[in-house]
Formats: C-alpha cells, structure tokens, sequence
C-alpha cells in the first residue's frame, strides 16, 4: 500500500505542476499521503487553517484537500464518488462559513435565520468537479431576514452576497476557496445577486424556462438556513415535476438537446483540444439524456427523481424507460470521463475539460496510468462513441422540422378522403377559431404537421364520419393545443396511438374526449404494462392525499382507476396483451378501486358515527368481477355484508345500530364509487344480487346472509354464487364469508329439479333478453350465458370445480373428463371476443373495415370472416355440450 502511495506521489511530482507545488508547499501533509495515512491526512486538512481568519483558513483547507483527494485518487483508494462527495461536503461547509460572517458583518444579529443557498448542477448532485466553480442560488427571506438599522432586508441581502462572492472567489496569496457564478438565479439579467424568495417563487411559477427545469432536478438546500431551502425546494416542486406532462416543456426540452450541438464550437473529435465535457459524446450530453427522461416522466414516477446521475441511469433502465444495456454504457462512460476530467484539472487547478496537446497529452496519460497519450484516447473513444450514439438517437426522437404551410384544400385532397370538398371546409372549420386547442397560430402550425397522416387514418377508418365526429369532440375538450400537437409529431408512435383510439375504439375516444389528460399516461413505456397489484394499486389510489380530504381522495381514485382503464383499452386495441389477461387487468383495477374507497369512506363516515367494536364491512364481488373477466363496459355486481352482531351500536357522537350504520355505509360506498367527481365517473354498481334483491336491505350480517342462502335463495341466486369472491374485507372476515359460500354451494341438490330450473331461467332470459347483434357473444345461443349455465349446473349438481373464475372452471372438467377441451377453447375464444368488442365493436355488428380486423387480431383470427367462422365453430360446440347436458337442443 505505501508503494501506492509513493508512486502516485512520483506521478504527480512528474506529471502534474500544482500538485508537485502543492507537495512542496506542503512537506507535513505530503509525509503523511507518503506513508499512507489517510486519516490523518483529513485530520491535517480539516485544521489546516486553525487560527487563521475564515478566508484564509478555507483557502488552506482546500489546498490541502485537493493535495489529499489527488495523491488518493491517483493511488487508487478513494473512488470517484468519495473524491466528489468530499468535494461537494467541502462546498457546503464553505458557503455555510460564509453566509455565517456575511450575517455577523451586516445584520444585527448573529443568525442566519431566513438566508440560505441553493447548490445546483454538480455541487448539487455531489458531484463536484476536482477544480470546479460552483453555481448556488442566494435567497432570503425578508420577512425573517435580520437586517442593520439603515438598511432594508433586500439591501442587507445584496451586501451578503457581494461579502460571500469576494470571501469565497478572490484570489490572494493563499489562492481561493471556489470561483462563484451566481447567473443560475432567476432572470439573472436583471436580479440583484439575491433574490428574495416571494420573487423566485413567482418566477418559476409563471415565467420560469426549460433548462431551469433541467437544473432543478440537482438542486439542494446546502448552505445557511437549510430548513427554509428545503421548505422552498418543495414548495416549487411541481414546477420541477409535473405530475400532468407539459407536452411544450418536451419540445422546448428537444430544442435544449439540439442547441448543445450546435453551441460546441471546439475540436469535432477525440483528441488534443477536445472537450470532454461539451464536445460530442461527452459529459454533458450523459447528464442531459438522463434529465431529459427524468423531466418527462419524473412527475409521475418519484424514483426516477435522483439527483446522481448514474443513478438516475440505473433507475431509467429499472423503469425500461431507458434500455439495461445503454444505462449501463453511458454509466460507465461517466464515471471514466469524470475522473479523466479530474485528472486534468489536477494538472493546474484550472476549471478546464480540454484534453491537452503534446507533451501535456503525454503527461496526462502517465498521470493516468497510460504509457502515452495515444492510450489513454483509445481507452477514452469507446465510451465517447457510446454516449453520443445515445444522444445521437435522442435528438433524432425529438427532430420536428420546420412547419409546411400547405393550403388545407391541398392537404385533403392529397388524402384518400371522400367529398373532397366538403371535408376540405370542415377541416378548414377546425382552424378559424372556434376550438380553443387551434386558436394560436404555433398550435395551427403544428396541428397542419400532424393532418397528412390523421386524415389517411380518418379515411381508413370503418366509420369515416362518426371518427371524424370523435375527433372533433376531443378539439373541443382540450384546454390546450399545441403541446399536445408538438408531441404527437415528435412521437409518431402517440399519433399512431391516438389515431387507433379514434378511429377504431369509440368507448376509449370518448373517455378521452371528457378526459384529454388520460393521454399523458400513454407517454410512459410502462403504459403497456398490465396493472400492478391490488393493494400496490389501492397504495396509489391513497397516496398523498391530505388526511381527511374525502373529496381528494374520491377524486385521486379515478385519476388511478379511469389512467388504469384507458391503458388497458390502448393495450387491447393494440394487440399488446391477451384480452383475456386485459379483463383480468380491468378486475383488478376495480377490486383495488373498492378497496380504496371503503377505506376513505369507512375513516369519513366514522368521524362522525365511530366505529363498531369487532365489526367490519365486507364487500362480495358477483358476474364478471367475482370472476376475474371485467370488460371495459362492465357494472360491478356486488353484495354488501358486515360482520358481528346486528343489534350492536356505534360508538361516535351520533351512534348508531349496527343495520343502519352499515346500511349508510353501503350507501356511501356506492355513491363514492359511482357519482361523477370533477375528475369523472367511476363505475355503475349493480347491488340487485343481494338477499331478497331490490326489496331487500342493502347491506346484511354475514349471518343472515347465510340464513338466507342456505333457507330462501333461489337456484338462480346459487348460481351467481358460484361466481362469488370476496373484493374487500379482512383475512378472517374472507375466510367466514368463503366458508359460508362453500357449504351453501356444496349442500346436496335434486339434480331433476335444478336442471327444470335452469332450463327456465335460460328459456325466460332468451325471450325477455335477445341478443344484441351478430357478434353478441354473450346472449346469442351457444354464447357465454350458456356456458356459464352449463357450468354452474355442474357445479352445483357434483359439487365440483367451485372457483368463480370460469376459466379455471373448465380447465378443472377437462381434466376430470366432464368437459371436452373444445368446450373450454369456446369459453375462451368468446370471453376474448366480448372483451374486444366492448372497445372496438360496442355496437355488436360486424365491420369489414380496420375496426373489424383489429377485433379479428385481438382474437387471434387473421380477418373478420375467420373471425365470425370460429364463432360459429364455438357456439356449434357450446350447442352440443348443452344437448349432452340437458338433452335439450339450441337453435344456432
């Protein structure tokens, strides 16, 4: 280990002049970097300018900090994170001092209460440079700030910040702590070097840039009154991560990325006189590629918001928003600049990223461990070819190109659009003003980019007219237009998006019509994901609301829930999942919405009526919900049932029985779930399924829910049993209500009389309930209502096969040889179907056009005829399995 030490000692006295001066300068601490005692080194550091005043005494402290951190760093002991974080920690300390005997010089009183600094770029992150300036924010506030008896808080302040600028920045006979540029602050052209925190809140509010974005993602309380930094920190947080994409900010973000390309003016390539930083493949473009991604997808996932810039790679990549393999590249093309970087400026403590000429390139090689210049640029040009191949794929994602002002007749004549003239005035009607999207000429602009392409896809469409209508509705909801149009060319793989959802999915368009903010979830690869848990989804659906704000909280739910139901619609138009595994999605977006909404609205309702002791609501999911295979049009059938005594009473101000507490809870469940908030509608709740149905209660005891079930129920109220599950309630409250379940589907039957009493209820349904449409896979004959009756006869008559999942169901009878595997792939095939046609068929007719054919895909057919020839083959199958079962023939 010594000989490390002393060779790294040996390079520097040779390689480096201000580290070899510095080691004479020095002789005390350099005997102890020379024998390796890096404690003591520190130690020698961090009292190097005991006695001194304070800005002699920092200036001491840094040299021999540099001194330690070089010979350290060059013998391989400490890291580049430690030489930054021990950089960075210095900068604190340093703006601390001297914000402190800036207060004591010109206030009345020795505090720094209501002045701080605000650290950005790397000293922000803790990533400072070996030699760099550092770029705080000074800001006061003046209704604390201490001030002197002549002068105002604002005066006090300016003087402050001149005091910490010179104390820290000029240059004597000990050298200097750290140059200071202070241009980073609001509308720095025209703000006094402090400025107060009324007048910075207010810029980034209203009148803040992109870049200052990008900046404020590194930002840090670090200096004087920190508590007060953090709390303005967060108070301008949204401004920095905006939850609601700013489509503008992106664009405005692209053109960043361009103009620094275009702003590197020095040497193109590797090599003497290049700029590790700047140039192409450099430091800068690294840092940018990760603040980019973190601006457009920071607000909405909090872990991707790390200040670290590899860090912030790895958590791009976890969130596959960013390739494994490219963060990975980039990484560690970072950390090699950086410490080539360092070693640079080790050189002679100068602020410089140029890679030297000649004999100076040579000597940064054997710094650096190289036996010449020429390898320590072969070792180099890996790394820059990675990160700029990287930039280079994230400007190409972002090039617009200028507007073409094609004549709107041009434009619609050039698509395959019919009635070329009256479509012309139509969409020359959408630019004169009457949508408040198209009234900027930036946005007309814009929104000409985007027309070739929507018109070839309006014209495509099966229903010209009624898309073009869609279309329309979504002009007229948008707030805005232009930032919505910019991104939409800048990411044709959106327009494609959004094109699909009006042309060929008329539910998802007009959720996006009362809604346009849903489409900023499609911005996120991870809208082609299938949901998250249940209670990870509940745990979102609760998250940061303020305790108490029921409102908030109803509204926060279906933000989640209808982001949630349109990417699963975007998912199954786009053929990106099975819409089998899409019901399971929608199942579980609503089992987590009932979670979340009993719980806010048990916390509410108890405030003022308590609780019931050993007591609790349970909420039972029937049809489609129970069974895990939700459409997106789907009600949610549910029974309310609580646990305990009936005859007990509450214990708030205003108690109440057990039946009527419940009841009222029920109620409110409903309405929470079911009335339209600001941010929309939720679900419609079906509670006819309860005991006794409409007449009866809406809520009941778990015991009298048994009574019932096993005294009084119907066979058609056993039947929906069987696809009975709890959605909502304790482990030991789901294990009562699941015990009761099994014993009521289990108790023995008359075979005889349960088939007379299916083959009625089937008869009665077919009369009273006619399918809807060729593609009704539900209520035509040989559909799913035949199946679910073939099941449930089953079911109940063997006391077998009790899941409410159907799937499950048949894949159990196949296997004991009750059910041919044929019967399971038609319960498959129409589940698919009618899954798919809740989107992109609502009508239930056929469609030979685009909306048939994504039907057909999503169903696994190659046309809408193959389509409709495997219904028949399924309901033919269904046909004669219930002919087998009930000896009774349906009529296909």
């Amino acid at each position: 280990m010594a000989g490390e030490w002393q060779s790294a000692i040996d390079r520097a006295q040779r390689n480096a002049p201000f580290l070899a001066r510095s080691l004479e300068r020095l002789p005390e601490l350099a005997a102890l970097l020379a024998a390796g005692d890096l404690d003591a080194a520190f130690d020698y550091c961090a009292h190097a300018g005991d006695g001194a005043d304070i800005g002699v005494a920092l200036r001491r402290e840094r040299l021999a900090l540099a001194l330690t951190l070089a010979i350290g760093d060059l013998a391989g002991v400490l890291s580049l994170d430690e030489v930054m974080a021990r950089l960075s920690a210095f900068a604190d300390r340093s703006l601390d001092r001297a914000i402190a005997e800036a207060a004591r010089a010109r206030t009345t009183m020795d505090s720094v209460d209501g002045f701080f600094a605000l650290a950005l770029g790397k000293h922000g992150a803790g990533e400072l440079n070996y030699s760099s300036d550092i770029d705080p924010i000074l800001l006061f506030d003046p209704a604390v700030l201490a001030h002197g008896e002549r002068s105002s808080p604002a005066e006090t302040a300016q003087r402050m910040a001149r005091d910490i600028v010179r104390l820290l920045a000029d240059h004597t006979d000990e050298g200097y702590v750290f140059r200071v540029d202070l241009r980073l602050r609001p509308a720095a052209e025209v703000t006094p070097l402090a400025v107060s925190v009324n007048a910075a809140a207010s810029h980034y509010e209203s009148a803040a840039l992109a870049w200052e974005r990008a900046a404020f993602i590194r930002a840090r309380s670090a200096a004087g009154d920190v508590e007060r930094g953090e709390r303005f920190l967060a108070s301008i947080r949204p401004f920095v991560w905006r939850r609601s994409v700013d489509f503008g900010a992106i664009d405005d973000i692209a053109q960043l990325r361009v103009r620094i390309r275009e702003a590197y003016g020095g040497e193109p390539k590797l090599g003497p006189g290049f700029d590790l930083k700047r140039g192409r493949g450099g430091i800068r473009e690294i840092e940018f590629f990760a603040q980019t991604h973190q601006l457009i997808h920071g607000g909405r996932l909090p872990r991707l918001r790390s200040s670290d810039t590899r860090a912030a790679l790895h958590a791009l990549a976890r969130a596959d928003i960013v390739e494994q393999d490219v963060a990975t590249q980039l990484a560690d093309a970072y950390a090699r600049l950086r410490v080539v970087e360092h070693r640079i400026q080790m050189m002679e403590d100068r602020q410089t990223h140029t890679v030297p000429e000649g004999e100076a390139l040579e000597r940064l090689a054997h710094l650096d461990g190289f036996a010449d210049g020429a390898g320590l640029l072969a070792d180099l040009e890996p790394h820059m070819s990675a990160t700029a191949q990287a930039f280079d794929r994230l400007l190409e994602a972002s090039e617009t190109g200028a507007a073409k002002q094609r004549p709107v007749r041009e434009l619609v004549a050039a698509s395959p659009l019919a009635d070329e003239s009256a479509m012309a005035d139509r969409v020359s009607g959408w630019l004169d003003g009457r949508y408040r999207a198209l009234r900027s000429t930036d946005a007309q602009n814009a929104f000409r980019r985007i027309l070739p392409p929507l018109l070839d896809a309006l014209a495509a469409s099966s229903e010209p007219d009624r898309a073009i209508v869609r279309l329309e509705r979504l002009l007229e909801a948008l707030p805005s237009g232009i930032n919505l149009f910019r991104l939409l060319e800048a990411r044709p793989a959106l327009l494609d998006q959004l094109l699909s959802i009006i042309t060929l999915a008329p539910p998802l368009a007009n959720d996006l019509a009362l809604r346009p903010a849903l489409f900023d979830a499609l911005i996120d690869r991870s809208a082609l994901d299938l949901p998250e848990s249940v209670p990870t989804l509940r745990r979102r659906m609760m998250r940061a609301e303020p305790q108490g704000n029921y409102e908030a909280l109803l509204d926060r739910i279906r933000v989640v829930t209808g982001e949630q139901r349109f990417a699963l619609g975007v998912q199954l138009i786009g053929g990106v999942h099975d819409p089998l595994e899409i019901a399971t999605g929608f199942a579980t977006v609503a089992e987590a919405a009932l979670q979340a909404a009993l719980d806010g609205t048990v916390a509410d309702y108890a405030r003022t009526h308590g609780s019931i002791a050993d007591s609790e609501m349970v909420i039972l999911g029937l049809g489609r919900l129970g069974g895990e295979a939700l459409t997106h049009a789907s009600d949610l059938d549910i029974i309310y049932l609580f646990t305990g005594d009936h005859a007990a009473e509450s214990d708030g101000e205003r108690p109440v029985s057990a039946t009527r507490y419940y009841n009222r809870l029920a109620q409110r469940v409903s309405v929470a779930m079911s009335v339209p908030t600001a941010e929309g509608p939720l679900y419609e709740i079906d509670t006819r399924l309860r005991p006794q149905g409409a007449q009866g209660p809406l809520a009941v005891s778990v015991e009298s829910f048994a009574r019932y079930q096993r005294e009084s129920a119907w066979t058609w109220e056993h039947m929906a049993l069987a696809r009975a599950r709890v959605v909502a309630g304790s482990f030991s409250a789901r294990a009562q209500v699941e015990e009761i379940i099994r014993d009521v589907l289990c108790a023995p039957r008359d075979p005889v009389t349960l088939r007379q009493d299916i083959l009625k209820m089937r008869s009665d349904m077919a009369e009273h309930k006619p399918a809807k449409g060729p593609l009704d896979a539900k209520l035509l004959r040989g559909g799913l209502v035949d199946i679910e009756f073939i099941l449930h006869f089953i079911q109940l008559r063997d006391r077998v096969a009790l899941d409410p999942r159907l799937a499950k169901v048949c894949e159990t009878l196949v296997h004991a040889g009750t059910l041919t595997r044929e019967f399971a792939e038609a319960h498959d095939f129409l589940t698919r179907l009618i899954v798919a046609a809740r989107l992109l068929a609502p009508d239930l007719a056929v469609s030979q056009g685009p909306s048939g054919e994504a039907l057909a895909r999503a169903c696994g057919c190659a046309d809408i005829d193959a389509l409709l020839h495997r219904m028949a083959e399924a309901r033919q199958e269904v046909a004669r399995t219930w002919q087998t079962m009930f000896d009774e023939r349906l009529e296909i």
